[in-house]
């Protein structure tokens, strides 16, 4: 559909700006801020970018003659047919010409009289970098009714970030995510899923999903005591000495020696009792080594063997959703975290399991930027997982309403960025620094976002796009109810209780 006429070029360093005067349609605002559009040039088909949008009457151009002509108490438009007069002008920016070859960098602007259209769909899941035959859905292009179905690969390999402030929908984004994996046939490619679901807002994936989707709570979840090194305790207590470890790690070598033997696997009250009947260990040493051990054990999270056992559950086209929302301690939640993680990622190393996608709710709590190691378990491994993950097809998908509280290590490796509505200032200078391709323009465009709406920006796509994300298909959480919901159905629980209690009396 043709929109308009090129008009001029924009004065600036760059001559990849242009404005054009737009063609009034009655029936719909022909142009929206964030539209892409298309212009046949000389290069070839230049696709540009709508940044600006200016309504104005030439009648209404000079402020003094205004004035003048309503000194008499008349408005401007009882003397002139000024309505008449009044045009849309908008401002573009040119990314790119399609040519054979792909995108090319133009060399010069449109030229005036150049007619301005609305973008092709075919050239813009082209120009994009679009996957339309099994590409990952999330929603519509804003302003074009175009499916924004992202490569698999190109989306989730060099992991994905997913940015919003709290309300705005980030958890509603990463569901419909989770859908699109999980709705995978097996010849497209279907990596496994771990949510670590703090809130318990993922647990009606199960429903949806039946068969595909298990939930395990965070009161279940147990470490495997055989299965840690002295290097992963030390992990758990980051003040234990050098020494400490040297005899936790010949203690823990006796006790495998004699499960291979038969004696069977042994938990954490084994390798306390050991170290207490040992001899040959000092004795200050040996206390604060068993206080640290009593201390883990205080916890109630190890056993003999871990529950569950990752390298069975994680399987492809399925995921696990570890519900933490029963676990109050953060150092417990990082603890469980940091030992998920390691196993699964030691795991995809050794081709145990599928490749996966860990996707890590409020990921500023297991990854902060500037806690101490005490205060920051889990923080080392995901570092390491978005170091490394790529190589093996370890993926992660961080969610987060504080960015400015993230790891700059962890967030500068997540190569696609998923951004809804953020309003905090220093959140949003932190992303404008996370991402060259986030202009000031864009930026500023964030913070008024509405609930559902997001900006793509990074590998996934070749040039940033705002996205309608679609409507789920499983349920939401609780959490998701009104005030008043909540209020009543609470008030109904009590008062049917009191009423049981009085019938029991």
């Amino acid at each position: 559909m043709e929109l308009g006429t090129v008009v001029a070029t924009v004065d600036g360093p760059s001559p990849s700006k242009f404005t054009f005067v737009v063609t009034e349609n009655g029936c719909r605002m022909p142009v929206r801020q964030g539209q892409f559009v298309e212009v046949e040039t000389e290069e070839g088909l230049v696709i540009a970018f709508v940044t600006n949008l200016l309504k104005t009457n030439r009648y209404f151009m000079r402020a003094e003659s205004v004035k003048e002509y309503e000194r008499g108490g008349r408005p401007l438009t009882a003397i002139f047919p000024a309505d008449r007069w009044e045009y849309l002008i908008a401002e573009a920016q040119a990314l790119g010409v399609q040519g054979e070859g792909g995108l090319e960098r133009t060399t010069f602007p449109p030229s005036p009289g150049q007619k301005v259209c609305e973008a092709r769909s075919e050239a813009l899941t082209r120009f994009l970098g679009l996957n339309p035959d099994d590409g990952v859905e999330l929603g519509k292009l804003k302003h074009h009714e175009l499916p924004v179905k992202l490569d698999l690969t190109r989306l989730l390999r060099k992991h994905v970030a997913v940015l919003a402030m709290s309300g705005a929908g980030k958890s509603h984004g990463v569901m419909v995510m989770i859908e699109e994996l999980l709705d995978r046939l097996p010849e497209r490619g279907r990596p496994a899923v771990v949510v670590v679901d703090v809130h318990g807002e993922y647990v009606g994936l199960a429903e949806s999903f039946p068969g595909r989707v298990s939930i395990v709570k965070g009161r279940e979840l147990r470490i495997g005591v055989p299965n840690l090194s002295s290097y992963q305790f030390k992990e758990f207590m980051s003040d234990m000495s050098g020494m400490q470890a040297r005899e936790l790690q010949r203690v823990l070598g006796e006790l495998r020696a004699e499960m291979r033997a038969g004696k069977g696997p042994f938990g954490l009250d084994e390798v306390i009792s050991r170290i207490e009947g040992d001899e040959d260990i000092h004795k200050q040493l040996q206390q604060a080594l068993l206080g640290w051990l009593f201390d883990l054990r205080s916890l109630g999270v190890f056993d003999r063997a871990d529950h569950p056992n990752w390298e069975k559950v994680v399987e492809p086209g399925k995921a696990v959703v570890v519900d933490l929302s029963d676990v109050v301690s953060l150092r417990k939640k990082q603890m469980l975290v940091a030992y998920a993680a390691r196993r699964l990622f030691n795991a995809r190393k050794r081709g145990r399991v599928p490749p996966f996608v860990l996707c890590l709710e409020e990921a500023h709590q297991f990854c902060p930027s500037s806690e101490s190691k005490r205060a920051a378990i889990s923080r080392s491994i995901i570092e390491t997982l978005a170091r490394e993950g790529r190589k093996f097809y370890a993926s992660l998908v961080l969610i987060s309403q504080r960015p400015v509280r993230l790891s700059t290590t962890v967030l500068s490796q997540a190569n696609t960025n998923v951004i809804l509505r953020v309003t905090n200032p220093y959140d949003l200078e932190h992303i404008k620094q996370s991402s060259e391709a986030i202009t000031g323009e864009v930026a500023d465009m964030i913070s008024s976002l509405p609930v559902g709406e997001a900006l793509i920006v990074g590998e996934a796509v070749n040039h940033p796009i705002f996205v309608k994300v679609r409507r789920r298909r499983s349920r939401g959480s609780a959490h998701g109810a009104s005030l008043e919901e909540v209020a009543k159905e609470f008030e109904r629980r009590s008062g049917q209780g009191r009423e049981d209690a009085k019938a029991f009396m």
